[in-house]
């Protein structure tokens, strides 16, 4: 048990878990219950007997019960089906059904919010992009279909971490309630971490493409190529906002600034986010420093990657330039 963890569990409510081995999902559950208002302080306790968990305020991952009015969040009866809403198909293991119920105002005060606009999207992205994960592998549902073989094996996975946490089957002396702890403060560091970034780092950029997309036409008049007024994690939230904004023509390359803008680069914008084809990939693939330059007519060339989908130049002025002049090759 850490000191963090003694200094929470003096008093108060409880909070019931099954005892024996543990998992991901109900440790994580164990961390956010932990930093909710009602939950806060209260002192973990692990069984299966139904003596013990009927006489506990909230129950997670056993019991065989999910009735949220009773604070009863077990997910392994056959009834259960539940998903995180209609978008989802996954269904929920104990950190989901947490995070479904609670997840708002942990996200709230980790991120010391009120604004629910912020929450909300912050909300709905962690669970995409970290609670989701925890719910399919508990569920047993794979990522990837199942005739496909795996080119090597992983076994760095947050759910990996916490499972090698539990006592070595011949490991008699460990203290597996301490082991279990350690892993509530594991999975709950890389929950809040999760937070943080999409809170402090990820969504801020949300404004900087917004305002580079509206200002497209004062970079070049085809609308085609935006500048970012400083760099930040934008295509994610370039294809949100292309979309809601009804962008056309399509944005065609990226503009940005590296080392306090003295050296610039320009990006192609791939087809989808996840793909790794362009909508018109870049001029002189492969080329660098005078080679580039020579060949491209424009002074300060850098270089251009072999894929064609970014590229460099030692002002902002020769990165539009290659930008422009790439906009006129023939287009598929």
């Amino acid at each position: 048990m850490t000191e963090d963890s003694s200094k929470r569990m003096k008093t108060g409510k409880t909070i019931g878990t099954h005892n024996g081995s543990f998992h991901c999902d109900e440790a994580l559950a164990c961390w956010m219950l932990l930093h909710t208002q009602q939950f806060a302080g209260s002192e973990i306790i692990r069984s299966r007997d139904p003596a013990v968990l009927d006489k506990l305020d909230i129950i997670v991952d056993v019991g065989s019960v999910y009735d949220p009015s009773r604070f009863r969040f077990d997910h392994h009866q056959p009834s259960f089906k539940d998903t995180f809403d209609s978008a989802h198909f996954t269904r929920l293991s104990s950190a989901g059904l947490i995070y479904k119920h609670f997840g708002r105002e942990i996200v709230a005060t980790l991120l010391a919010t009120t604004d629910s606009a912020v929450v909300e999207r912050i909300y709905q992205k962690v669970y995409d992009n970290f609670v989701e994960a925890i719910d399919g592998v508990d569920n047993g549902v794979d990522q990837y279909p199942s005739d496909l073989t795996p080119k090597y094996k992983s076994h760095t996975s947050l759910a990996s971490r916490v499972g090698s946490l539990n006592p070595w089957w011949n490991d008699t002396t460990t203290n597996i309630d301490g082991k279990f702890m350690e892993a509530v403060e594991l999975t709950g560091k890389e929950f809040s971490d999760s937070v943080l970034y999409y809170g402090k780092c990820w969504l801020p950029a949300r404004t900087i493409v917004e305002a580079a997309i509206a200002t497209r036409y004062n970079v070049h008049p085809s609308g085609e190529i935006v500048l970012l007024s400083q760099f930040a994690p934008w295509k994610e939230h370039f294809f949100e906002i292309e979309k809601e904004m009804q962008v056309t023509p399509p944005v065609v390359y990226i503009l940005f600034g590296e080392s306090g803008n003295k050296s610039w680069r320009v990006q192609c914008v791939p087809k989808s986010e996840s793909s790794f084809q362009n909508r018109l990939d870049l001029m002189w693939k492969g080329l660098r420093d005078e080679e580039l330059s020579k060949a491209s007519g424009i002074d300060g060339g850098v270089f251009v990657h072999v894929s064609g989908f970014i590229g460099g130049n030692k002002t902002y002025e020769g990165a539009l330039e290659m930008a422009k002049k790439s906009l006129e090759q023939p287009r598929n």
